[in-house]
């Protein structure tokens, strides 16, 4: 499947989140969502930009964003990456890949020869008129979070 584009209405989402609760993408209609797919808690690149995302994390508030990470990582797994680096953003669980399948991220992979399927690092970030503003594909974590903040102040 493949990404929804800038100006499509963004897909919507129902999943668990860290804590239990569900999480609606439409919980969040009139606000700024920056949605963002990454492969797996507890790994550097992953660590890294979920610390970076903590680290703005008042930056994206005060410009009315709204900071979602989705991996396919049970809720146990994301509470525990939660704590151990001190995380101040909501993660939620997509364990079925449905969500990863509907924004395209879930493609084959490959490293050292072999092929197989995962998720895309990918950020969308969705406008308060609940349509994709703009798509991070293929993200290189070192400067990320300051172009999507700016991205953010610029809506």
């Amino acid at each position: 499947m493949t990404q929804p584009a800038i100006g499509e209405t963004a897909p919507d989402i129902s999943l668990p989140c860290d804590g239990g609760a569900i999480v609606n993408l439409s919980d969040f209609a009139g606000k700024t969502v920056v949605l963002y797919f990454y492969p797996k808690d507890d790994t550097p690149g992953c660590t890294k930009e979920a610390i970076g995302f903590t680290e703005k994390a008042d930056d994206f508030a005060a410009a009315g964003a709204v900071i979602l990470g989705v991996s396919k990582d049970p809720v146990a797994k994301h509470d525990k990456f939660i704590a151990k680096h001190d995380l101040k953003i909501a993660l939620l669980s997509d364990e079925n890949g449905d969500v990863c399948e509907r924004y395209g991220v879930w493609v084959e992979k490959s490293m050292y020869g072999k092929t197989y399927q995962g998720i895309e690092r990918a950020t969308f970030l969705i406008g308060p008129d609940g349509k994709i503003a703009q798509v991070w594909p293929k993200v290189k974590v070192p400067g990320h979070v300051d172009a999507v903040l700016d991205a953010v102040r610029a809506l």
